[in-house]
């Protein structure tokens, strides 16, 4: 059942959404060589009990940690460990938090140094498709309008939609109603309706749309261990049309990069 919200209570998931934009802000500039993800989980978790929230993911579903983190053929639920990255590795961070009693969840995937042109082309086809999406997320379109655009996008790189990890709606739970593919038909699936809340969250590969999973019951890999990206934002219907909870404006601010492609969906 999809649960719409006030605009009350889209403004206290914008402030929840906002703790992880932070949280991945401040991340941004600790990513780099010689860093271990367990290091960057650790520094998460302080800096979002610091802002007066609660680590969305420490304990949900038993997940062990704040953050996910999944380098290069690691899609997404990867674990925090010891071991370090290193330079021409890219990582996908996947944040939440909860505040007010709402869940924020986002994720962005970065270069650790210098990456690869083949890598960098991924990680920029990825985000363009997360906004592709976005932008079908509007009064009288439907689920598959929303999936349709960010295939689309994706396969005409060459590169693999994964099919068996998909978006979903966000409220008082990290998991609401309805489920949001990153693939479809226009004009299949459950209509949009004001107040609604969704996470759109890319996977793309580039190679096969193929996935695994390792013995740890979380970890997702790429079938034929290529690099995957993952973006994710936290969107609202407001009047109609999307707006964004979340925002990637404080990573940019972190990594020195300008960027427009978040002003049409601003509240």
């Amino acid at each position: 059942m999809i649960i719409p919200k006030s605009e009350e209570e889209i403004e206290l998931m914008r402030e929840s959404a906002l703790v992880v934009s932070k949280t991945l802000g401040m991340i941004a500039k600790e990513v780099k060589p010689g860093v271990t993800t367990l290091e960057l989980d650790k520094k998460a978790e302080e800096f979002i009990r610091d802002h007066g929230a609660i680590p969305g993911f420490l304990g949900l579903y038993d997940f062990p940690n704040t953050l996910c983190m999944s380098p290069n053929a690691q899609v997404v639920h990867g674990i925090p460990n010891n071991k370090a990255l290193e330079e021409g590795d890219i990582i996908s961070i996947d944040c939440g938090a909860i505040k007010n009693n709402f869940y924020g969840d986002h994720a962005y995937t970065f270069e650790v140094g210098e990456v690869s042109k083949e890598v960098k082309q991924l990680l920029e086809v990825t985000k363009a498709s997360l906004y592709k999406g976005i932008e079908q997320f509007k009064q009288g379109n439907r689920i598959g309008d929303v999936g349709f655009a960010i295939q689309k996008h994706a396969e005409k790189h060459g590169y693999g939609v994964v099919r068996e990890l998909v978006g979903h709606g966000i409220g008082k739970t990290m998991h609401e109603d309805p489920e949001m593919p990153n693939y479809g038909k226009r004009g299949r699936g459950k209509r949009f309706v004001e107040g609604m809340t969704v996470a759109i969250e890319p996977m793309i590969n580039l190679g096969t749309k193929r996935v695994k999973q390792l013995p740890d019951g979380w970890t997702i890999l790429t079938a034929d261990m290529k690099p995957s990206a993952h973006f994710e934002h936290d969107v609202a219907l407001v009047n109609g049309e999307p707006k964004l909870l979340s925002t990637f404006d404080y990573i940019y601010e972190a990594l020195g990069i300008t960027s427009n492609e978040e002003n049409q969906f601003k509240f």
